[in-house]
């Protein structure tokens, strides 16, 4: 018992040795090639067992012969556990340079190719990541470029708009300055009509710009559906009476809901004034309000005609104003963005479909 223990103390004093000259050379090339850490792992292994092989055939007091014996052997192992070392390194680090190409490819702005050749399990794992990273990217890529057109779309609207009523204010202006005005009143009138509504769009660019820089505040309280809904047919009734349009709610059942007022009536609002531009005369357009299995929603159904499947998405984009076909003669098309930060603010959705004559927009609010 007491020969074992010798032995084991002194194969364990020539490994430890060995491992700590070879986590110095392993400290020593950490930022190298993985193929040269693998050979220093495959050399001090060896070595390691060279030593401690070493060490007791010295305290045993073996002949040369079979020193060399047992020397050769461990020799043949040392070549054989490198070369397999440099050969797997270079291996790995085929793969990982295959794979680092790939990465760039898409950081530079294009689509991640996952390299033919096998790779390690942790390779491949890394591999379904960029993956997933690039399909992501790519995702978040097209929505910027779609923020950036209608930003851009925006800019121009609003330009547009601004620059109309601008034009009429000054000529307005300089008629009544020069005494040239027949009915100054109204003139007056036509100036106060203009400047209302660049008011109306500057307050929905305020509104838009506290929706987007993360600052709208709520102040949510329990209200009824039906409430909500007859305080915005209420609103939305002189506009559809100058329109010809016939407003109809009901179909709105009393369900609370735990939302802003203030804000879920311009929500409403907007939809309500969106649908009747968009009706025409005689149409009707139709609010309802029920409880489903995910919440409260709130739907405005217009005769609108129908909106092309492919603006569908873009509905509730900054600046979308839809075909010129539908486009009203005012509007910098911020109503319906307004309508989605709003509702997304309240942990809800809002979606639009297609329906017989028309379509319908649905807000959709987490019960209360």
């Amino acid at each position: 018992m007491t020969d074992i223990l010798l032995i084991a103390l002194f194969a364990f004093l020539g490994a430890a040795a060995a491992g700590l000259l070879g986590a110095l050379v392993l400290r020593l090339s950490r930022h190298r090639s993985l193929a040269v850490s693998l050979s220093v792992v495959a050399a001090v292994a060896v070595t390691a067992m060279l030593a401690g092989t070493l060490a007791v055939a010295r305290a045993m007091f073996l002949s040369p012969h079979d020193l060399t014996v047992v020397t050769t052997v461990v020799a043949m192992a040392a070549v054989v556990s490198l070369v397999t070392a440099v050969l797997l390194g270079r291996w790995v680090a085929a793969r990982s340079r295959d794979l680092t190409l790939a990465a760039r490819s898409f950081g530079d702005g294009g689509t991640f190719a996952a390299p033919e050749a096998p790779a390690t399990a942790e390779l491949a794992a890394l591999t379904r990541e960029l993956a997933a990273t690039s399909t992501k990217l790519d995702a978040s890529r097209a929505r910027e470029r779609a923020l950036e057109t209608s930003r851009r779309e925006l800019v121009a609207w609003i330009s547009h708009d601004l620059r109309t009523p601008l034009a009429g204010l000054r000529a307005m202006s300089e008629a009544l300055e020069d005494g040239l005005a027949v009915d100054s009143r109204r003139y007056l009138r036509q100036i106060r009509t203009e400047v209302e509504r660049m008011n109306d769009m500057v307050g929905d660019l305020f509104e838009l710009s506290r929706i987007h820089a993360g600052s709208l505040t709520l102040s949510p309280t329990r209200i009824s559906a039906h409430d909500l809904v007859g305080d915005a047919l209420a609103g939305a009734d002189p506009l559809a009476r100058e329109h010809g349009v016939r407003l109809v709610g009901d179909r709105v059942e009393a369900v609370p809901v735990e939302v802003d007022g203030k804000e879920m009536s311009r929500v409403l609002g907007n939809l309500l004034i969106n649908a009747i531009r968009r009706t025409p005369a005689d149409g009707t357009v139709a609010v309802a309000a029920h409880r489903t299995g995910g919440g409260v929603v709130l739907s405005v159904t217009d005769g609108c005609g129908g909106i092309p499947e492919e603006d569908l998405p873009r509905v509730f984009d900054t600046g979308w104003r839809g075909s010129h076909a539908r486009t009203p003669p005012a509007g910098a098309g911020l109503g319906l963005a307004i309508v989605r930060g709003i509702v997304e603010a309240h942990a809800g959705r809002a979606e639009v479909r297609n329906v017989t004559g028309g379509c319908c927009f649905e807000v959709t609010l987490p019960p209360a």
